[in-house]
This record gives C-alpha cells, structure tokens and sequence, in this order.
C-alpha cells in the first residue's frame, strides 16, 4: 500500500523534503512508517520516536494505517 508522509521541523529539514511517499505491506502500522522513513532517510535513524498523526489525528505507533492514509511525524518538543 502507499502512504503519504508529511515530515515537520527538523525532520523536513535533515530529510531536504517536506513529504515522502511510501510503500509498505498490508497490516503495516504507524512504527513500520516511521521505521521505512528511517531506512530512506538514515540521518534520521538515530531520532527518538516522534510524535504521530494519522490523517490529522495524533495516534501511537501501533495504530494500523490503510492505503492513501496522510500521515505526519513531528519531533518531540519540549519548552522551558
């Protein structure tokens, strides 16, 4: 199935793109993404797991997506 990956912040930056389009198996869930997205973009292997939304709704990564899903990973944030 292919997916649509929306990358914010620092990972739109290190990935020099603010989208990816990604293929993966069928039953694939929110943490395969973002392990595919690892893969393609290694620079980003060493990142904590972000913050996940699918289809504009924050989820954890064991949420299953289904084809066409729009999905978008955010780094952590923290203020002070």
């Amino acid at each position: 199935m292919t997916v649509t990956v929306l990358l914010f912040a620092r990972y739109r930056e290190t990935a020099g793109e603010s989208a990816l389009v990604v293929d993966l198996p069928e039953g694939a869930n929110l943490g395969d993404v973002w392990a595919a997205v690892q893969r393609r973009v290694p620079a980003l292997a060493p990142e904590a797991r972000p913050m996940m939304a699918l289809d504009q709704a924050y989820r954890g990564p064991e949420t299953a997506i289904r084809p066409g899903s729009e999905i978008a990973f955010f780094p952590p944030v923290s203020g002070g």
